[in-house]
């Protein structure tokens, strides 16, 4: 999962978006629809109320787990769905979602606003995406040059300095994984696995989360931590610099844009739905810019509707990369597991 667990609540928004009033009188006759979610899913308070008070369709949120538990589950039931829209399934487990061919195809009147490189199939949409990049404590770095690319991280100077997740158990830590594939291979004379080797000589440090990476190791995300580089995201400078009070001139980290994985997260109606026509209203109002310009500040992604308006604190402080490293949905299921085995074997 695309994602930090750090919840907070916005001021309510009061208007709805339009594009739903001219579709309600066709939704299904339905009055609820079930959004299956990953369990770091939060909108501000008000925002699926508006929906209901503009559609009169009320939304219970059921939270699954992580991205991968959320699919499992909705694999396991898909004979008798639990839920009509699922949403958090993203490009490292997208592939697995469609060779279940759990999916009705859906396409939005708002898909026009949608970067064409983030739409990958009629049967999802995408919603918001995230890059899991470096980090580093600038504070570490003030009589020192900080790492500029992936492979840096390897040179003697960063020895015992860079904390990861594992794979196994982490989204950014797979992400990041996939990130060293894609930029490294999967074969030649010096490979992703040769990589991870450099990085465990070196003194890479691994923990089973991002919680435990970030605000336990990193010496920038909480009391005592000692590593001054880091597996977070783009966003996360952002996310220093707002909840700090008062916000500092300037963010205390910094992401290294070389080597950058993007999530993408999707949301889709089940097949199965009792109600599929409300349950695509839905997903249009997860489009749009209402509920694009609340995901930022709660979820800290960036939204997928390029219509929508970044907080100011992203805007400053989160540069989007330019080029991300990129692997396809089919590579990622192929390889996954193995690659996941192989990691292991190779930092155990």
């Amino acid at each position: 999962m695309l994602i930090r667990k750090i919840l907070i609540a916005m001021v309510a928004l009061a208007t709805a978006l339009s594009a739903c009033s001219d579709s309600a009188d066709s939704a299904d006759n339905a009055t609820e629809l079930v959004l299956m979610t990953h369990d770091s899913f939060a909108l501000s308070e008000g925002v699926l109320e508006a929906f209901t008070t503009e559609s009169g369709i009320t939304v219970t949120v059921l939270q699954s787990g992580d991205a991968g538990t959320m699919l499992s589950q909705a694999i396991l039931t898909k004979d008798n769905p639990i839920a009509d829209v699922a949403y958090g399934v993203d490009n490292t487990f997208l592939s697995r979602a469609l060779e279940e061919d759990i999916f009705l195809e859906y396409e939005s009147p708002l898909l026009s606003d949608i970067p064409s490189g983030l739409i990958v199939d009629a049967r999802v949409t995408p919603i918001n995406f995230g890059d899991v990049c470096i980090n580093f404590d600038k504070a570490a770095f003030t009589s020192a040059t900080p790492p500029q690319t992936l492979a840096d991280l390897t040179l003697p100077e960063y020895r015992d300095m860079l904390v990861v997740q594992d794979p196994a158990s982490s989204s950014p830590g797979l992400a990041f994984l996939l990130a060293t594939v894609a930029t490294f291979g999967d074969e030649g004379d010096y490979n992703w696995r040769n990589y991870w080797q450099d990085l465990k000589d070196n003194g890479v440090l691994v923990t089973s989360g991002w919680t435990e990476a970030y605000t336990g190791a990193f010496s920038a995300g909480g009391e005592g931590g000692t590593r001054p580089i880091v597996v977070s995201y783009a966003s996360s400078p952002a996310v220093g610099v707002y909840f700090t009070d008062p916000p500092p001139a300037e963010a205390p980290t910094a992401a290294v844009l070389d080597g950058c994985f993007r999530q993408v997260e999707y949301a889709a109606i089940l097949d199965g739905s009792d109600a599929p026509e409300a349950a695509g209203q839905l997903i249009d109002y997860l489009l749009s810019t209402q509920v694009q310009e609340d995901i930022p500040l709660n979820m800290f992604v960036y939204p997928a509707n390029q219509t929508a308006e970044l907080p100011q604190v992203f805007t400053d402080y989160s540069p989007v990369p330019v080029a991300t490293a990129e692997l396809s949905v089919e590579t990622i299921e192929l390889n996954r597991e193995t690659w996941i085995d192989e990691w292991t074997d190779i930092l155990r």
